[in-house]
C-alpha cells in the first residue's frame, strides 16, 4: 500500500491549481464544503456504515442490512441534532439506496409542490418525522412514460364524500415505486380522477397503504416486491414494489387540491393557482438527476484516474519501472474527456437549479415564458448527462483492465445503481424526442414574429436566414451546373 501512496502523491505533486479551492468549487460554497466533508468523515468513520460487504449478501440480508443502516441513520441525525443540509448529506454519504430516497426525494417534494396549506400543516410534520414513511406510486406495468395513459381510477362518491381508488386491469398495476414493497405507510397515488361519469385525467392522491399498528396491509390493497433487479447489491437494497387497488375508499380530503379541487357536491373546480406548477416538481427531479450524474461520474473517473496513476505497463528498460499507465496518449484520450464531463455536468446542474427556481417565480406570477425552455432543458439534460455518465462509469471499468470487473473496485455496482437514472423520471429516448418536438415549435413559430428565449434564441438569428431561398433555374439535370445562385444567400452565411 505504502507504493500506492507513493504513486499518488508523486502525480499530485505536480497539481497546478489550488486544490482547497478546488474544492470549495466543486461543493458549491464554502459552508458547503465543510458540511460535506463533516458528513463524509461522519460516515466513513462509522463501522455500522461499512460497505465493503455489500456484493457478498443475499437478498434477505442485503434488506435486513439496508434497514438497519436507515434506522441508525435516522437514530444519528436525531442525537446529533443535524440541519436538513447536514442529514441529507449523511443519506448520500450512506450510499445504499434506500426507501428514504423517495420518502424524503418525492414523497415530501409532492406535498409541498401539490398540497394546499391545509394539507401540508397535516401531513408534512407525520412526513418530516418520519412517524408515515411514503412512496411514490405514478408508474403502473402498463404506462411509464405515457402518464396519461395510466389506469387507476380514483371515481368520486358524493354520498359518502370520498373517493374510490380502484386498479380495474393486470396493467393499472403500480409497478417500479422504491420503498412501496415492504416499508411505505403511505403514497402519493396518481388516478384518474372522475366525477359524475367524467374523466378528468391524472391527479394525485394521498393514500395509506399499511396499517400503523402491525404494518398489514389495509383491506383492498394487495402490495408486494417485485423481485431482484440487475446486479450484486446496487439497487437490490431499495424494495421496489407492485401495488393493486380494489375499491379502497379515501376521504376527499386526501385529494392534492393546490391545483384542482373536488367540492363536497362533486363538482371538479380549477384553483387559481396556475396548472403549470404542478410542472414544477418535475422540474426539480430531473435537475436533481442532473446533479448526480456528475458525482456518479467524478466517482468513477476518480477511480479509474488512480487507478492509472498506480498501474505499470510495459515501456520498461533493463532495471526501471514500467510506464504509469495514464501516460500513455490512448488512456488519456480515453479518460481525460469523462472528467471533463464530470466538471461539466456539476457546472450545469448548478445551472439548472437556478433555472428551476427562475421558472418557480415566474410561476408564481402567472408568467408561463419560459416554461417550455425549461422543461426542454431539464429534459434534454436528464437524458444527455445520465446516458454519457452510464456510458462512462463502464468505460471507466475498460480503463481499469481486468481489476475493473471486480466488485471490489467499485465501479460494477455504481454501474448497476446508477444504469436505472437511464429510465426513470422518463426514458431518455422519448425525452430527445420531446427537445426536438419543442425546437420543430420554435422554428415553426419564427414566421409568426414569436421570438425564442433563453437556450433557442440563437435561432432567431437565422431567421433571415430562413427567409432566402435558391432562385437556382428549375429544369437543370444532375449533369448541367446551375447557371444562376443567390449571392445574398452565400454572403449572408
Amino acid at each position: 500500500m505504502e507504493g500506492v501512496v507513493d504513486h499518488l502523491a508523486f502525480e499530485r505533486n505536480k497539481t497546478q491549481f489550488d486544490v482547497e479551492e478546488m474544492k470549495i468549487i466543486w461543493a458549491g460554497s464554502r459552508h458547503a464544503l465543510e458540511v460535506s466533508d463533516k458528513m463524509a468523515r461522519l460516515v466513513a468513520s462509522d463501522p455500522a456504515f461499512r460497505k465493503d460487504d455489500r456484493p457478498r449478501l443475499g437478498r434477505k440480508e442485503l434488506f435486513k442490512n439496508t434497514l438497519k443502516k436507515t434506522v441508525y441513520a435516522w437514530k444519528r441525525i436525531i442525537e446529533l441534532r443535524l440541519s436538513e443540509e447536514e442529514a441529507s448529506k449523511l443519506r448520500s454519504f450512506v450510499d445504499q439506496p434506500a426507501f428514504t430516497d423517495l420518502h424524503w426525494g418525492m414523497f415530501i417534494p409532492a406535498i409541498k409542490g401539490q398540497g394546499t396549506e391545509e394539507q401540508q400543516q397535516k401531513w408534512l410534520p407525520l412526513a418530516q418525522k418520519m412517524q408515515i414513511i411514503g412512496c411514490y406510486a405514478q408508474t403502473e406495468l402498463g404506462h411509464g412514460s405515457n402518464v396519461q395513459g395510466l389506469e387507476t381510477t380514483a371515481t368520486f362518491d358524493p354520498k359518502t364524500d370520498e373517493f374510490v381508488i380502484h386498479s380495474p386491469t393486470l396493467t393499472s398495476s403500480k409497478w417500479w415505486p422504491g420503498g412501496l414493497g415492504k416499508v411505505s405507510t403511505h403514497a402519493i397515488v396518481y388516478a384518474r380522477l372522475i366525477t359524475d361519469g367524467q374523466d378528468h385525467g391524472v391527479h394525485g392522491f394521498i393514500v395509506q397503504l399499511r396499517s400503523l399498528d402491525d404494518h398489514l396491509p389495509l383491506p383492498g390493497i394487495t402490495v408486494g416486491d417485485i423481485g431482484m433487479k440487475f446486479g450484486n447489491g446496487a439497487y437490490n437494497s431499495m424494495d421496489n414494489g407492485v401495488l393493486r387497488f380494489d375499491h379502497v375508499r379515501i376521504p376527499r380530503n386526501q385529494m392534492l387540491m393546490r391545483v384542482s379541487q373536488v367540492t363536497r357536491e362533486g363538482k371538479y373546480a380549477q384553483s387559481s393557482v396556475p396548472r403549470q406548477l404542478v410542472y414544477g416538481t418535475m422540474v426539480y427531479v430531473r435537475q436533481t438527476i442532473v446533479s448526480d450524474a456528475s458525482l456518479a461520474m467524478s466517482r468513477a473517473v476518480c477511480i479509474a484516474t488512480r487507478y492509472s496513476a498506480v498501474r505499470r505497463q510495459f515501456g520498461s528498460k533493463q532495471g526501471s519501472l514500467e510506464t504509469q499507465v495514464i501516460d500513455y496518449k490512448t488512456q488519456q484520450a480515453r479518460l481525460f474527456p469523462l472528467l471533463a464531463s464530470a466538471y461539466a455536468f456539476r457546472f450545469v446542474g448548478e445551472w439548472l437549479k437556478w433555472l428551476y427556481m427562475d421558472v418557480m417565480k415566474r410561476l408564481q406570477a402567472n408568467d408561463f415564458s419560459t416554461l417550455p425552455e425549461a422543461h426542454a432543458c431539464t429534459a434534454g439534460l436528464k437524458s444527455l448527462t445520465t446516458s454519457a455518465t452510464a456510458d462512462g462509469i463502464e468505460e471507466c471499468r475498460k480503463l481499469c483492465g481486468g481489476h475493473g470487473y471486480l466488485c471490489s473496485s467499485g465501479l460494477p455496482e455504481l454501474f448497476a445503481v446508477y444504469i436505472p437514472t437511464c429510465t426513470y423520471e422518463g426514458d431518455n429516448i422519448v425525452l430527445l424526442l420531446q427537445v426536438a418536438r419543442h425546437l420543430i415549435k420554435s422554428i415553426s413559430q419564427l414566421r409568426s414574429g414569436k421570438k425564442p428565449v433563453g437556450t433557442t434564441s440563437y435561432i432567431g438569428r437565422v431567421e433571415q436566414l430562413m427567409l432566402y431561398r435558391s432562385d437556382v433555374q428549375k429544369g437543370i439535370t444532375a449533369h448541367k451546373k446551375p447557371t444562376r445562385y443567390n449571392t445574398k444567400w452565400y454572403k449572408k452565411c
